[in-house]
């Protein structure tokens, strides 16, 4: 086994336990996995009433979202949703311990961030720890900091047949997968499916479904779905959402950029290119939430330290954080994104 720090909880029994210690919030289980594995949505603050008359599409046909969702003088909602690929850990991790820091006053580490700590005070807060439990039973490790690139490419995409990797983007060739393997990586749940290209207006996974349910019933003003990305850190926009969502993605991402900088991490890259406020690419889970429920709906691909082949074109990208890097990394998002919802909130920008 590799080597993690006691802080580094991501064993389904672990996010159980820490599931059990919810006190100042409500646990929920919103769905059951294909593999029958609960599915957990975390709820603090107050729920409040939008005076919903339409759905969303309804509502924005009608000229004005405040049929769907009437946010006047309300409190700024967030979603975070970790591990949709249930390889992908770092956003559990981190979830996982802002649970432990709200309940307790200090996260697994015994350490505190006062904002994060007390931020359910001025907000709704929705956590997803771990949206794909079976992914993450496919995984027999813990961690994929300094693990090395093709064990992490196995157990994130798994193996076909033949016993080749089925890689990145191989594996969204066949969908769903599960017949075509003889490893299931952690990408997809117990059926094959990959939950971030679903079929979002067909029948959906019980997984996807619930994110999609929470999120209608919510209308969460930012949502983060949190991924891994071997050795990068970036925050992108969904496709095909409004210009307007992507410019405020676009200054969350400076915000995060400039508060990395003062802790000496590694930036989020450079500003988004003008192709890609409108890029001709998949719609996918990011993408279709928005039309859903109006979220400003962004991916954040977390650096997970991957042990990267000796002159790869990859390590062109960034260097491999620590475990201490990642969750500080993690950290830094959660308060600046909570903190623009607040401030977009104030001015009536959504």
């Amino acid at each position: 086994m590799y080597y993690r720090p006691d802080y580094w909880k991501t064993r389904l029994e672990e996010v159980d336990e820490v599931m059990k210690t919810v006190r100042k919030g409500t646990v929920k289980v919103v769905a059951k996995s294909a593999g029958g594995r609960d599915v957990y949505l975390v709820e603090y603050g107050e729920k409040q009433d939008f005076n919903r008359t339409a759905n969303y599409s309804s509502s924005m046909g009608a000229g004005n979202k405040k049929h769907y969702a009437n946010k006047t003088g309300k409190k700024p909602v967030v979603m975070l949703i970790a591990a949709e690929h249930g390889d992908e850990l770092e956003g559990t991790v981190a979830i996982l311990n802002m649970i432990q820091m709200i309940e307790t006053g200090k996260d697994f580490k015994n350490e505190t961030v006062p904002f994060l700590r007390d931020c359910i005070d001025g907000c709704r807060l929705l956590l997803m720890p771990l949206a794909n439990p079976d992914g993450r039973s496919h995984m027999h490790i813990d961690t994929f900091n300094r693990v090395p690139h093709e064990e992490f490419l196995h157990y994130a995409q798994g193996r076909w047949h033949d016993g080749t990797l089925c890689g990145y983007p191989m594996c969204k060739q066949i969908h769903p997968i599960k017949d075509h393997v003889s490893f299931l990586g952690g990408y997809f749940n117990d059926d094959g499916v990959n939950l971030v290209h679903d079929d979002f207006f067909g029948k959906m996974a019980a997984e996807t479904q619930a994110i999609f349910d929470v999120a209608i019933d919510e209308a969460p003003d930012l949502t983060i779905h949190i991924h891994g990305a071997s050795c990068k850190n970036e925050l992108d926009c969904a496709s095909y959402s409004p210009r307007f969502v992507n410019e405020l993605v676009q200054e969350l991402k400076v915000r995060i950029t400039e508060e990395a900088d003062k802790f000496n991490l590694p930036t989020l890259c450079n500003a988004m290119k003008e192709e890609n406020f409108n890029p001709p690419r998949t719609f996918n889970i990011m993408s279709a939430l928005h039309h859903a429920c109006g979220t400003v709906s962004m991916v954040y691909e977390c650096n997970q330290g991957v042990l990267l082949p000796e002159g790869s074109e990859l390590q062109e990208w960034q260097a491999m954080l620590t475990c201490d890097e990642i969750l500080a990394e993690l950290y830094i998002l959660f308060e600046q994104t909570i903190r623009f919802a607040h401030e977009l909130r104030g001015e009536g920008r959504l």
